[in-house]
């Protein structure tokens, strides 16, 4: 890739780029919500001189960093992949033979299982079958304390049991630690190869650039740890329990953040139905091999009304000027006309024309010519980039940036990290808006997250 333009690094950022540039250390970059893990790998995917892949879990995930599922990728089997035989095609081992660097984002998404199947194949493709990884560097980004990975059931769950520490990633066979920690020998096959665990270079990026406020910093940590105290409590609730006010003309509307998709349907759509006028619908454009409706970026039909509350779902790649961006990705605006081909949206006291924005599938090919890696559009989704957004779900709401949110937890927080990854998205206190007050039970960390991060920090202070 040639180098573009990317926001500026900050000084812990642009350490961590030199040492992944210069080095050939498996790192995995870690940190708080909000620390830039994003915009390093931004960086480091237009800016380095490695040959580089860039992957990730979900198809959306991969959309996000313009790269390929891990399953796309490697040409790997859906489900518990265990010691099953890896068929990979020449063009697979081609590509996978080219590559210097492999970069997975949302790594924490990643299950153990699959991790040592990435290595599997490409010790196999590479035909360097002692080396972690058959002598690729992986990099790594993601938080654990933010999402994990969907938990194996069944006969996949006793698999596990009897081959793993947990399903995590950082307990995969591949990396010396858990190996050695764990006293486990696997017997498919992996570990006769002369197989040598592989180190792994832990940073975690501690410069926050979402909150400004101390406070508000420490209360986070505390609920991203699990250790919030009373005292935190109280604040967090005593916060929360303001009644959110109607938005003033020019200022953002209040979203609410919920945990469920049937919740955030319903309060959309009571919305939407309250607004006078007819519904206008907005159909996307999808060519080529997209993948299924999950993996879209946005709504295949998108249901519109002036007076509507939306979040963009990119960055504006179109009109940046000497204050930057009109829009950025978590944007929320009101829509103010629809028109056949752009939808005029409220931004902050500005209106701006939105057209229909085009998402790009990509996938790795290997050009015998160059010897070089190139990226293929595979496809194409064309929709305009919107969501209504009086709701959005916690989940969808990852990586987003808002000034007031109402936080609804419902009956409770149902995975590790969600309440941490609502609060997270708010950049102060005075923007916080509980549903109900926060509950103890709504405070969940993963145990075994909470070991392996505990291990990273005795590390750090050794």
């Amino acid at each position: 890739m040639e180098p573009v333009s990317t926001p500026p690094l900050s000084a812990e950022q642009q350490e961590l780029f030199a040492l992944i540039e210069g080095g050939r250390d498996h790192v995995f970059v870690t940190g708080r919500a909000g620390t830039g893990k994003s915009t390093l790998l931004q960086h480091l995917a237009w800016n380095t001189s490695k040959q580089i892949a860039v992957c990730a879990p979900t198809g959306v995930a991969a959309l996000n960093v313009e790269g390929q599922t891990i399953h796309s990728l490697f040409r790997l089997p859906i489900g518990l992949i265990a010691d099953s035989d890896l068929e990979l095609p020449d063009n697979v081992r081609r590509i996978l033979n080219a590559i210097d660097t492999l970069v997975i984002d949302e790594i924490s998404m990643v299950n153990a299982d699959l991790m040592d199947a990435v290595d599997r194949a490409l010790r196999q493709a590479r035909r360097r079958r002692a080396e972690p990884f058959g002598g690729v560097q992986v990099v790594m980004f993601g938080d654990p304390y933010q999402l994990a990975p969907v938990p194996p059931r069944g006969d996949e769950l006793r698999y596990i049991r009897d081959h793993y520490r947990s399903f995590w990633f950082f307990d995969a066979q591949v990396w010396a630690g858990p190996a050695v920690e764990r006293g486990a020998i696997r017997t498919d096959g992996l570990l006769d190869l002369g197989r040598v665990g592989a180190p792994l270079h832990i940073a975690e990026l501690r410069d926050m650039h979402r909150q400004a406020d101390p406070a508000f910093r420490a209360m986070l940590n505390a609920v991203r740890h699990g250790v919030v105290t009373a005292d935190m409590a109280q604040a967090l609730n005593t916060a929360g329990a303001r009644r959110p006010p109607a938005p003033q003309e020019g200022e953002a509307p209040i979203i609410t953040l919920a945990t469920r998709n049937d919740i955030v349907a319903r309060i959309n759509q009571r919305h939407l139905d309250a607004l006078p006028g007819p519904v206008q619908t907005a159909k996307a454009a999808v060519s080529g091999d997209f993948g299924r409706g999950d993996a879209y970026p946005a709504d295949v039909e998108l249901q519109l009304k002036a007076g509507a509350q939306v979040m963009f779902l990119r960055n504006d790649v179109g009109g940046y000027g000497g204050d930057g961006p009109r829009w950025v990705n978590g944007s929320i605006g009101t829509v103010t006309r629809i028109a056949g081909d752009s939808v005029r949206v409220e931004l902050d006291g500005v209106e701006h024309d939105v057209e229909p924005a085009v998402w790009e599938r990509f996938r790795y090919a290997y050009d015998q010519g160059s010897r070089r890696l190139s990226r293929d559009i595979v496809a194409e989704f064309t929709q305009f980039p919107l969501r209504l957004a009086w709701a959005v779900t916690i989940h969808k709401s990852q990586g987003k940036t808002y000034e007031r949110a109402v936080v609804d937890l419902g009956s409770g927080a149902f995975a590790p990290g969600q309440t941490y990854v609502a609060l997270s998205r708010l950049t102060s206190l005075d923007g916080l808006y509980l549903s109900r007050p926060l509950r103890p039970s709504d405070i969940l960390v993963d145990a075994d997250v909470r070991r392996f991060m505990a291990g990273v920090r005795a590390s750090a202070r050794g």
